[in-house]
């Protein structure tokens, strides 16, 4: 197994491990490697570091806020780095200020915009078709970057 240092087009840096730097190459080529940020399928080796360990040292302290901590730094519960930590503020804002319905998501959403049940902010799952059709008859919706915590483990 190889670590590499990748960056997108966007400027977006993430490590990421493969077979072997071949494996790499032939996932690349094939459409396969993207940013762990923003998706974007133009990505590329980024310049880096060797990695030594020492009897004095296990890690390598990165100067990159953005780039993910070593675990043996941070607790296996703590953000890896600032777009982790966004998207848990995120979860956390969500679920405090929404009422979850679970799958009765789309029925709940409909009587809202019907005017049939009370106006409110709402979170819950639905299936990607009807949550289309939802769009189409004019609910705002809009799919969630995480699973909620009841689906989440």
């Amino acid at each position: 197994m190889i670590q590499f240092s990748l960056k997108c087009d966007n400027d977006h840096r993430f490590d990421s491990w493969f077979k072997s730097s071949a494996a790499f190459d032939d996932l690349q080529a094939r459409g396969h490697v993207s940013c762990a940020i923003c998706g974007s399928p133009r990505v590329e080796k980024a310049m880096m570091a060797p990695r030594v360990s020492t009897r004095d040292t296990a890690t390598v302290h990165d100067q990159d806020q953005d780039r993910p901590k070593p675990a043996a730094d941070r607790p296996l519960s703590a953000p890896a780095s600032a777009a982790e930590q966004a998207l848990a503020d995120l979860r956390r804002r969500i679920e405090a200020e929404s009422d979850y319905v679970g799958d009765r998501f789309v029925e709940e959403a409909r009587r809202i915009h019907d005017g049939d049940s009370d106006a409110r902010a709402i979170h819950g799952e639905a299936r990607l078709e009807d949550a289309r059709q939802l769009i189409e008859d004019g609910i705002p919706v809009t799919p969630l970057p995480f699973l909620t915590n009841r689906k989440a483990n």
